[in-house]
C-alpha cells in the first residue's frame, strides 16, 4: 500500500492539552509551510495569511489579547480560567495562525477562497503529523476574536481565522476515536 495512503489512514490529531514545548526545526517549520500553500486556490489568488506565531509572541499574545478578551467577556472567571486562557498558546512549541483574507474576483465566489483557506489548514497539520510532531487545528473562541484577528494582521470586515494550527511535542500518541462508518456517510452509485 501507498505510504501516504498509510499515513492518511491511521492519521490522528494530537490535542494541545496533550502536547509540549518541543523543537521544531527551521527546515521542517518551511517545510510545513510549503506543503500548505500546495492547495487549491482557483486562480492563483492566494486568498489567505499564515501567520507564525512562537517565542515570545505567545506569551504576548497570551497577556494583550487572549486574557484580557476572555476576561471581558466571562466576568465572572476564576483566575484559574483566566490562567488557563492566558497560557494556551504556550502549550506548543510553534502556532501557526491562517488567516481566510478573501480577495474581490469577478468569476472565483468567496465560498471557494474559504474552503481554500480550510485546505490549507488541514495540509499543515497533515505536513507536521507527518514529520511526526504533535499537531491539533483548533478554532475556539479566540478564532472569532476581533481583537486577535487585528493583532495578527486581519483586516475585520473581509478576514476571518480559519484557525490555529498548534504544532509541539508528543507527551503521548494520541488514542484513536469512533471514526464514521463509510456506508452511512457515503453513497456509491
Amino acid at each position: 500500500m501507498n505510504k501516504i495512503i498509510e499515513f492518511l489512514k491511521i492519521r490522528r490529531s494530537t490535542t494541545a492539552k496533550s502536547m509540549s514545548e518541543g523543537l521544531v526545526e527551521e527546515n521542517d517549520l518551511i517545510d510545513i509551510i510549503n506543503c500548505g500553500i500546495r492547495v487549491p486556490d482557483h486562480g492563483a489568488l492566494n486568498p489567505w495569511k499564515i501567520v507564525i506565531i512562537r517565542g515570545e509572541k505567545r506569551e504576548q499574545l497570551g497577556l494583550k489579547i487572549l486574557k484580557k478578551e476572555f476576561k471581558k467577556n466571562k466576568v465572572n472567571a476564576t483566575e484559574d480560567e483566566i490562567n488557563y486562557e492566558k497560557n494556551r498558546f504556550l502549550r506548543a512549541s510553534v502556532i501557526i495562525a491562517v488567516i481566510s483574507s478573501p480577495v474581490y474576483h469577478p468569476k472565483i465566489p468567496k465560498w471557494e477562497m474559504y474552503l481554500s483557506a480550510g485546505a490549507l489548514c488541514q495540509n499543515i497539520i497533515i505536513a507536521a503529523q507527518s514529520l511526526n510532531y504533535a499537531a491539533q487545528w483548533v478554532t475556539e473562541w479566540y478564532s472569532y476574536n476581533e481583537k486577535m484577528l487585528i493583532a495578527l494582521g486581519g483586516n475585520p470586515p473581509n478576514d476571518k481565522i480559519a484557525g490555529f494550527i498548534y504544532i509541539g511535542k508528543k507527551v503521548k500518541e494520541p488514542v484513536e476515536r469512533r471514526r464514521p462508518l463509510l456506508n452511512k456517510i457515503a453513497k456509491f452509485n
